[in-house]
């Protein structure tokens, strides 16, 4: 209980620290709203419209999970096929490679062309971006196991399929783990890019509608909306990735 009530005060403290120093600047550089609006007038949007910021931000944390979830399945698929079937690894490894070779903003309107103006565009996005630190994170823990697990398995008359099972996959845990943690922390940019290039809703939709009335109070209101989602989900990941790997605890530097 204690480590919770320091880490919120720790948390609280910072948060009142950079709000500070934000109206610090605001007030004594006296800039425009429309370049740098105050704390205050921020608030104010909060207040005037909490169930249109509530309803967008909710768009994009679900496209952001769903991205997540599908990105990180689908990463680890590929890290056991590719572990698993030497064939697989020469034939899909250089796609693996080649698809963090593409900038986002690239494909992004091919794949709102492709699957429309909805969630399931944003969603495809952030698979991408996820999909990549998931599977290569795993794929190295897999084929960085001890060898002398590795032949002691064999030795004891585990099959390959045994040996994946009951030795790869606990000892590559700890890679895919920290996988996850980079996956979460940019699985947001997939989601808010592709409202950008095309969206009816979403707190990317709601940044390029304010942005074109030069409503910066509104812009900045999403990105603390979006900051929130992102910080709520890295520490959601970091809690679950500790209870998977909980005999491999972290250390200090």
């Amino acid at each position: 209980m204690s480590r919770v009530f320091w880490a919120l005060a720790r948390a609280l403290l910072i948060a009142a620290a950079l709000v500070a120093l934000w109206q610090a600047v605001v007030t004594g550089f006296a800039l425009p709203h429309y370049m740098l609006p105050s704390p205050e007038r921020v608030a104010a949007v909060f207040r005037a419209q909490p169930g249109y910021l509530a309803t967008h931000g909710l768009t994009t944390f679900l496209e952001i999970v769903v991205g997540l979830a599908t990105g990180a399945l689908l990463g680890v698929v590929t890290a056991l096929v590719m572990s698993f079937l030497p064939l697989a690894r020469k034939l899909v490894l250089p796609v693996v490679v080649a698809s963090q070779a593409l900038p986002v903003f690239a494909i992004a309107p091919l794949l709102v062309v492709w699957f429309g103006f909805g969630m399931a565009s944003k969603i495809v996005m952030a698979s991408l971006i996820i999909y990549f630190p998931v599977a290569s994170s795993f794929y190295d823990g897999l084929t960085r196991t001890d060898r002398g697990l590795v032949e002691l398995a064999g030795l004891s008359g585990a099959s390959r399929w045994q040996t994946l099972i009951h030795i790869r996959i606990p000892a590559a845990l700890p890679n895919l783990a920290s996988g996850l943690r980079v996956a979460v922390a940019v699985a947001p940019i997939g989601a808010v890019v592709g409202e950008w290039v095309g969206a009816s809703s979403g707190l990317g939709f709601v940044m390029i509608q304010a942005n074109a009335r030069m409503q910066t109070d509104t812009v900045f209101a999403a990105l603390i909306v979006l900051a929130v989602i992102a910080v709520t989900l890295r520490q959601v990941v970091d809690r679950a990735t500790r209870r998977l790997v909980f005999w491999a605890p972290e250390t200090d530097a």
